[in-house]
């Protein structure tokens, strides 16, 4: 058995081998860290070195600061996003870097603030970070999201527990879903990739025409893009390196017809959103536009969402993901959406990915507009599967294919 210092050494070469698997002269940008998890973070910076990183950044945050801003500031000063933001993550992705983003956020950290101060620095943010997202997006540059183990966050997850003991079982969550306890991680993760593959090669030669999805409170056809691509698991960047952008990952997923999504919705999950958790939610959708929006808990929160900008209306992504995953199994619900998106088949409002469409990354913005492809500044997934989840294939021959059946895949 590993002790947990050891644990933690695996984790970090993990998400700098695997994750981003970062290159000899490469610098690195690591964001979304909080104060509480430095020693992980200098960690995870040390392995990057060792790796042959010639820099990392470090971009720290504190949730202690970040709500007092959200009480205290001026008004101003969530319509705006400093431009020197901007420039430095756009230096960082026109120098090849690989972006580490290390969460742990407390799902409630905002609660009770105004909500249009939430909404509009999520538009300020999403406004200045366009370029950047989209270089993200679109594979430009290898990119990870991982996460650590913090008091607020363990507490929510684990209400029973509290200090040590509740951080010291959300470490442990986190290294089952990540397969830290293999003989040998980075060869577990190569078997889970090429199986993850496997789907979506099955998939890709199927040539879907849409997704009809049937479950209490669901009832929703989905279109997909005439040139779609199913992806899962790992990528490669422009420069065709191999990198992992989610850790875990149990989905696979691609891109729907920005027109072509009719019916309605509702989660199966809470979704933590803008420092709030939005929950039993329903949407309901014409010609591909959310048309009417309602949810039992944080429905203010869940409209801002919906209205950041146009192409928030619409969807980006739908995803597959098996009721019998491991997160699923796990029954931790981890009211995150890095965790609970790879526990249950879900759908993304907001900014679809070029990836998945052909010759997608090679198109200008108007290019996959035309295509069909949504674009917005927002990219936010929200979970609807279950084990009673039904969903078939309707090719473009008129004939149906059952694709999940009782939460589960049936192909």
């Amino acid at each position: 058995m590993k002790t947990f210092e050891q644990l933690l050494d695996v984790y970090a070469e993990l998400i700098v081998k695997v994750g981003v698997n970062v290159q000899p002269g490469q610098e690195v940008f690591i964001n979304g860290a909080t104060i509480e998890i430095a020693s992980f973070v200098r960690l995870v910076a040390g392995k990057a070195y060792e790796a042959g990183a010639s820099n990392v950044h470090v971009d720290w945050t504190d949730e202690a600061l970040s709500r007092l801003k959200y009480e205290k500031a001026a008004e101003e000063v969530f319509t705006r996003f400093p431009e020197w933001e901007t420039a430095k993550r756009n230096a960082f992705v026109n120098n090849g870097a690989a972006f580490i983003s290390i969460i742990s956020p407390n799902p409630d950290l905002l609660k009770g603030i105004d909500p249009r101060r939430i909404g509009n620095f999520q538009k300020a943010s999403g406004q200045g970070l366009t370029e950047f997202r989209r270089a993200l997006q679109s594979n430009k540059v290898s990119w990870t999201v991982v996460a650590a183990s913090t008091k607020d966050w363990a507490e929510k997850v684990f209400p029973s527990l509290s200090g040590q003991d509740a951080i010291d079982k959300l470490w442990a969550a986190i290294f089952d879903s990540v397969r830290l306890h293999a003989e040998d991680p980075v060869k577990a993760w190569e078997e889970h990739n090429a199986n993850l593959h496997k789907k979506v090669q099955l998939l890709n030669d199927r040539k879907i025409h849409k997704l009809h999805y049937k479950a209490p409170g669901t009832d929703l056809t989905v279109e997909l893009n005439a040139k779609h691509t199913w992806v899962g698991a790992g990528s490669t960047n422009k420069d065709d390196v191999p990198f992992m952008a989610n850790m875990p990952t149990e989905e696979v997923f691609t891109v729907p017809q920005r027109n072509g999504v009719n019916g309605y919705v509702s989660s199966t999950k809470p979704l933590s959103y803008g420092g709030n958790i939005i929950d039993r939610f329903k949407l309901t959708f014409e010609e591909g536009r959310i048309v009417k929006v309602e949810a039992e808990e944080g429905q203010d929160i869940l409209q801002q969402l919906v209205d950041t900008d146009e192409g928030s209306h619409y969807l980006g992504e739908v995803a597959l993901v098996p009721h019998e995953s491991p997160i699923s199994q796990s029954g931790v619900l981890f009211l995150n959406t890095l965790f609970d998106e790879n526990a249950s088949n879900h759908l993304a409002i907001g900014n679809g990915y070029a990836f998945n469409i052909e010759d997608g990354k090679s198109m200008s913005l108007e290019e996959l507009t035309e295509h069909g492809v949504n674009s917005s500044i927002t990219h936010v997934d929200f979970m609807i599967g279950s084990a009673e989840m039904d969903i078939d294939g309707i090719l473009r021959d008129g004939s149906s294919l059952p694709i999940f059946r009782k939460g589960n895949w049936a192909i």
